[in-house]
C-alpha cells in the first residue's frame, strides 16, 4: 500500500483536508509529455479516491479503507475513456481553433468552438463578412499581420477567447500569473447550515445515491466533475440554454446524466431553474461571476435559495488578479501559462507543443469532484454547506512545479478493460473505473449525447 507523490503539493492538500491514507496503486501510465501529465492524472484520482474513502467511512461502510488506483486507467480517463463501436464521433475542434504564427515571431492560440467566440475572432480579423466557410489559411494570413499580445487583447475585448504564447517565466512574472500562484489548488469556505430533510440513500456500491446535483457547466472540467458524481449514484441534471451545444465533447462527459434546456432570461424558466436549485444537494458551475448574477444566482442568492448547499465552481484563469473574469479553455491556459513553451523547448519543435490531452480540464474536474465529496462529508458531520473553488490556471501551476518524470510514458493508447454502454449515437466501450473504494467505483448504464431531452425535475 502506498500513496503517490510523497512530499508533493497533493500530499499537503490531502493532509489539509484530513484524507491522507494508504492507497494500492497498480499499472503504469502511458501519456507521454515533457511535463508529468501521467503523474498529474494519478494524483488527481488518488485525491478523489481518498476523499471518497473518508466519506464512506463516515457513512459506516466497513470496506471504505480499501482504496485502489489504476495508473493506466487514470491516464485513459483523461479523455481517452470512450471507444465508439462502429461509428465516428463529431469532431471536437472547430477548424479555426488552432495555433497561428504572429508578426513578432511568436504564436497565438485561437478558440472558435463556440459560435460567439468564432464570430469575435472573425470580426477582429476583418473576416466577419467573408463568405463561409472561412478556412485556417485565410485566418492565418490575417493573424500574420498582428503581434501576439495585441491580437490576444483585441480578441478578448471583442468578446472572444485567445491566448498569446508565453514562457513559464513570463507567465510567472505577469500580474495574472502571480495572482494564480497565490491561490490554493482547492479553495474552501464554510457556509450556512442544512435545514431540510435529505433524499440521500447511500449504499456501498453507490455512496451518492439519492443526492441531487445541479450541473451548470460546459465543455470538460465542470462536466467531468458531475460525471464522477453520477458514476457514484447521484442524480445529475445538466441545464443548458436553448442554443448551446458541444456534440464533440458530450460522449466523454455525459455518462449517467440527464439534460434539460432552460432559457434563464425568461422569468418563468428562470423560476424553474431556481426551483431545481432549491432542492439540490450540490451545485457545480463554471460560469463567470457576472453571468451567474444575471441568472439571479449570485453567491448570496444561492445560499438563500438552498442553505447547506455544497457549491463547487471552476474558472479558467483563477479567482483573483486581472484575468479572473477572462474567458478561457484548457488549450488557451496551456499557451498562456507556458506549458506549450515547455513542450516546444523539450522537443526542439519549431512551433508550440501542447499536452497530449486536455489535462488541465480533466485534472481540475476530478479534483472538483473530490471537493464536492469533501463538502458532502462535512455536511454529514455538521449539517453545514460549503463553497469550493478551483481553476485551470492553478492546476497548470501545479503541473509546472511537479517533479519531471525521469521516464515519461511510452505514448500510444493501450487496450484497457471496459463495458459496452449505449448512447444516442451508437454503442461505446467505456473504460473501467480508475478507482475502487470498497465496493464503490465509477459505473454507468448510459451516456447522453443530445442536450435537452429530459424533464426539468428531479427523479
Amino acid at each position: 500500500m502506498s500513496t503517490p507523490g510523497s512530499g508533493s503539493e497533493f500530499d499537503a492538500l490531502r493532509r489539509e483536508f484530513d484524507i491522507a491514507g494508504a492507497v494500492e496503486v497498480q499499472g503504469a501510465g502511458f501519456l507521454r509529455s515533457a511535463l508529468p501529465v501521467s503523474g498529474l492524472a494519478t494524483e488527481a484520482f488518488t485525491t478523489l479516491a481518498l476523499a471518497l474513502s473518508a466519506l464512506m467511512e463516515k457513512l459506516g461502510f466497513p470496506e471504505a479503507a480499501e482504496v485502489h488506483v489504476d495508473r493506466t486507467l487514470c491516464d485513459t480517463w483523461f479523455g481517452l475513456q470512450v471507444r465508439p463501436v462502429g461509428w465516428t464521433p463529431p469532431p471536437p475542434w472547430d477548424p479555426l481553433s488552432a495555433a497561428f504564427a504572429t508578426r513578432d515571431g511568436s504564436w497565438i492560440r485561437t478558440h472558435a468552438n463556440a459560435p460567439h467566440h468564432r464570430a469575435a475572432l472573425l470580426q477582429v480579423l476583418g473576416l466577419a463578412d467573408a463568405p463561409e466557410p472561412v478556412d485556417g489559411a485565410s485566418v492565418g494570413e490575417r493573424i500574420a499581420g498582428w503581434d501576439a499580445v495585441d491580437l490576444e487583447s483585441a480578441i478578448v475585448d471583442a468578446g472572444g477567447a485567445s491566448a498569446a504564447f508565453r514562457s513559464p517565466d513570463a507567465w510567472a512574472a505577469s500580474a495574472p500569473g502571480q495572482a494564480v500562484q497565490l491561490e490554493p489548488l482547492i479553495e474552501y469556505s464554510p457556509a450556512a447550515k442544512w435545514d431540510d430533510a435529505t433524499t440521500w440513500v447511500p449504499t456501498p456500491q453507490q455512496p451518492l445515491a439519492g443526492l441531487r446535483v445541479l450541473d451548470l457547466t460546459r465543455v470538460i472540467a465542470g462536466p467531468t466533475c458531475t460525471q464522477v458524481l453520477a458514476g457514484l449514484g447521484a442524480d445529475v441534471l445538466r441545464v443548458d440554454p436553448p442554443t448551446w451545444d458541444e456534440p464533440g465533447v458530450l460522449p466523454m462527459v455525459m455518462a449517467g446524466k440527464r439534460s434539460v434546456r432552460l432559457d434563464a432570461h425568461d422569468a418563468a424558466e428562470r423560476g424553474v431553474l431556481h426551483g431545481l436549485l432549491a432542492e439540490a444537494d450540490v451545485l457545480v458551475h463554471g460560469y463567470r461571476a457576472g453571468a451567474m448574477d444575471h441568472l439571479g444566482l449570485s453567491e448570496a442568492a444561492r445560499r438563500h435559495l438552498r442553505p447547506g448547499l455544497v457549491d463547487v465552481s471552476e474558472r479558467a484563469f483563477g479567482w483573483t488578479g486581472p484575468w479572473a473574469e477572462r474567458r478561457g479553455f484548457d488549450s488557451l491556459v496551456q499557451f498562456a501559462s507556458g506549458i506549450a513553451h515547455v513542450g516546444m523547448t523539450a522537443t526542439g519543435e519549431p512551433a508550440p507543443v501542447s499536452l497530449p490531452v486536455q489535462a488541465l480540464d480533466w485534472a481540475t474536474g476530478y479534483l472538483a469532484a473530490a471537493a464536492a465529496i469533501l463538502g458532502l462529508a462535512e455536511r454529514f458531520d455538521t449539517d453545514r454547506g460549503s463553497s469550493w473553488r478551483l481553476s485551470l490556471a492553478r492546476t497548470a501551476h501545479t503541473l509546472l512545479t511537479m517533479p519531471r518524470d525521469a521516464e515519461p510514458g511510452t505514448g500510444g493508447r493501450p487496450d484497457v478493460p471496459g463495458t459496452l454502454v449505449g448512447t444516442g449515437l451508437g454503442d461505446v466501450v467505456l473504460a473501467d473505473s480508475p478507482i475502487r473504494v470498497g465496493a464503490a467505483r465509477l459505473a454507468y448504464a448510459h451516456i447522453t449525447t443530445a442536450l435537452g431531452e429530459d424533464a426539468a425535475a428531479w427523479r
